[in-house]
């Protein structure tokens, strides 16, 4: 069954690549959704697919980023119907 969660990284995550290391992670995994930097410092992330793949594409990313995440807040959310890919919003 399909989920959508959305997350919210602190700390060392904007200018560093986090959005396109987060696009390259989800390319591996049968995910969709999106990435966006907010203007407050925060990345926010937006990912749906079957709860293991999502899991995984998490983990992925935050395995890859460890050394910039400070602080990492998550909620599941409603999935959106026909979302096919997974892109960085500007």
């Amino acid at each position: 069954m399909n989920e959508r969660r959305r997350v919210s990284y602190r700390g060392n995550v904007q200018g560093v690549g986090f959005r396109a290391t987060a696009k390259g992670v989800a390319r591996g995994w049968p995910v969709s959704g999106w990435v966006r930097n907010e203007a407050d410092g925060t990345v926010t992330l937006e990912v749906q697919g079957e709860g293991s793949a999502v899991d995984g594409m998490l983990g992925d990313l935050r395995r890859r980023m460890a050394g910039h995440i400070r602080q990492e807040t998550s909620m599941t959310i409603g999935v959106k119907e026909g979302e096919e890919e997974f892109r960085i919003e500007r």
